[in-house]
């Protein structure tokens, strides 16, 4: 029995404890390997590459520094998968894998035995294989990683020698090389493979999208990611992980892409030794039971700790703990039920015209305890353009405002600045075609012309408009309120992206009383507008509430 069906059998029946996602995978694979179809399993190309890596790369730091890469069940059958299923040509199935797994599992020496392999072993001419990261520096790690597996063996550092900046094998002209997203010229790039050590730092996408471009013209190229969660949201990790996800449910079919994704199934499992495996297929092997212990003991007698336990060895998805929300606080995937709303209260952050705005509508409906929010954003023209003359994806603030605008959840609004009355005109869009109306719509008098609200004023009558002064006198217990209520997942916004992101950006300062009031975080790229615009709605709400139940 190959070590493939060893490692997914033993999932698939329940002998290796394993998260909900692997076991799906796991049945896939399965499923794939005993009824071939388009792709067949070759277990001699898949050992080939094996083979190569335990004959020839060696172990580049710990206590088994300068020994030979011995390749624990788990990562051969990963790379069995990767390289044994192949067409009738022999051309490999897979060109992508994305690997999900706890820090401390070994991640770095088997990316850097894959792209020592990919260089010397997959009868590529002249094949280009690219270290990437956001940063130099970081790129550089996993390039020196491999420069010490070649140093450490003798047959590589005969044929592989190391050039100002990369590994050249003058055998077939190729090289390892790191590559940053600040490097000055990123074309004409032919990447035979490319390999992420920490998919979840690269804030940036442009990076990964230009390398996926940059394997057109090779016949079977690889992207190898192995990555822990992070704390950056909605960036490219998020997307990718959403991608793979799809993937391995059955909601989407890419039979060029394979995923692996070790996670806890829920967040109470992190204090459960018997379920740590679930995020770390290494532990007892290469990461050591009694070390994720000592993670474990700290992350509970130290709470600022404890979200990089969660990330970084469970692979779940958390916040900074300087955050008003943890992750699990703030995200709600339920969507807003069909029914005949007729009243709404609504609230408008418009602090800054430059930059995000945002407005909310909450509503109810009879017997239901849930809030629902719709939610509208608004930023301005010359955010787009500058995007597009700088050939950026992600945006000034790393989030994918022209996506967003696509779908339908944001606006742009001509110029430099966002003119005010796109709250009146969204309001009115409500009631003109939802026949939804008004009960109160919340304002920060601060930020709102008197032209402004005189034109509110007319269209909604003056007892309508209702001013929320910003601070902990006005905030605090509605905003502790808010935080109750999102915790029990009571509030529903239509799983909107901008939403959640505004959410988990928001940091809280408190006075010497325990008085809150959110605040930005030091980072100008992460915007609280929809929290702010949400939040003067639910101060309204709760000025209203009992007349409000009694209207619906």
């Amino acid at each position: 029995m190959t070590e493939f069906e060893k490692y997914f059998t033993a999932i698939y029946d329940g002998k290796i404890t394993a998260c909900k996602k692997m076991r799906l995978q796991s049945e896939r694979m399965l499923n794939a390997l005993t009824s071939p179809d388009k792709y067949h399993f070759d277990i001699d190309i898949a050992n080939r590459h094996i083979d190569f890596i335990e004959r020839f790369c060696c172990y580049p730091s710990g206590d088994k520094m300068g020994k030979p890469f011995t390749m624990e069940l788990f990562q051969k059958a990963r790379l069995q998968a990767l390289f044994g299923f192949v067409d009738d040509n022999n051309k490999r199935q897979y060109n992508e894998c994305l690997i999900i797994e706890g820090r401390k599992n070994g991640k770095t020496s088997e990316t850097g035995a894959v792209e020592i392999d990919m260089l010397c072993n997959d009868s590529e001419g002249s094949p280009q294989i690219y270290n990437l990261a956001t940063q130099r520096e970081q790129a550089t790690l996993g390039f020196n990683a491999c420069y010490k597996m070649i140093q450490k063996s003798p047959f590589l550092r005969k044929h592989i020698r190391k050039r100002a900046s990369d590994l050249y094998f003058s055998h077939n002209f190729g090289y390892i090389k790191a590559l940053a997203s600040e490097t000055a010229n990123l074309d004409g790039l032919d990447v035979h493979c490319a390999v992420i050590d920490e998919l979840a730092a690269i804030k940036n996408r442009d990076l990964y999208d230009l390398i996926k471009q940059a394997m057109g013209a090779r016949s079977q190229p690889v992207l190898f990611t192995i990555t822990t969660n992070g704390f950056v949201r909605n960036g490219i990790f998020d997307a990718q992980y959403e991608y793979a996800a799809k993937i391995i449910s059955g909601k989407v079919q890419d039979e060029h892409f394979l995923p692996f994704i070790y996670e806890l199934d829920s967040p109470e499992e992190w204090e459960r030794e018997d379920c740590w495996i679930k995020a770390n297929p290494g532990l007892g092997s290469i990461k050591s039971y009694d070390y994720l212990r000592q993670m474990v003991s700290k992350a509970k007698a130290d709470p600022t700790f404890k979200p990089t336990v969660l990330v970084k060895d469970f692979n779940l998805k958390e916040n900074p703990q300087s955050r008003w929300l943890t992750y699990e606080e703030a995200y709600n995937g339920d969507k807003i039920p069909k029914y005949a709303y007729r009243y709404f209260i609504g609230g408008m952050d418009a602090a800054d015209s430059v930059d995000l705005n945002a407005a909310t509508a909450i509503f109810q409906k009879p017997g239901d305890d849930k809030i629902y929010v719709k939610s509208m954003f608004w930023i301005p023209q010359s955010v787009i353009d500058e995007q597009d003359e700088k050939g950026s994806r992600d945006g000034r603030d790393h989030v994918p405002y022209k996506l967003w605008i696509e779908q339908g959840l944001m606006r742009t609004y001509p110029g430099a600045k966002v003119d005010k009355r796109v709250f009146l005109d969204w309001f009115c869009e409500l009631r003109d075609n939802e026949d939804i109306y008004p009960m109160i719509i919340c304002y920060d008098p601060w930020h709102i012309s008197d032209d402004l609200l005189r034109a509110f004023e007319n269209e909604f009558g003056k007892k309508t408009m209702r001013a929320v002064r910003q601070g902990v006198i006005t905030l605090s217990s509605p905003m502790k309120d808010l935080k109750a209520d999102l915790k029990e997942h009571r509030i529903v916004y239509d799983d909107n992206p901008i939403m959640l992101w505004c959410l988990l950006n928001t940091d809280v300062k408190a006075d010497i009383n325990g008085n809150i009031q959110p605040c930005k975080s030091d980072k100008s790229t992460q915007r609280i507008d929809g929290t702010a615009a949400l939040l003067d709605a639910y101060v309204g709400y709760c000025d209203v509430r009992v007349n409000y139940l009694a209207m619906i």
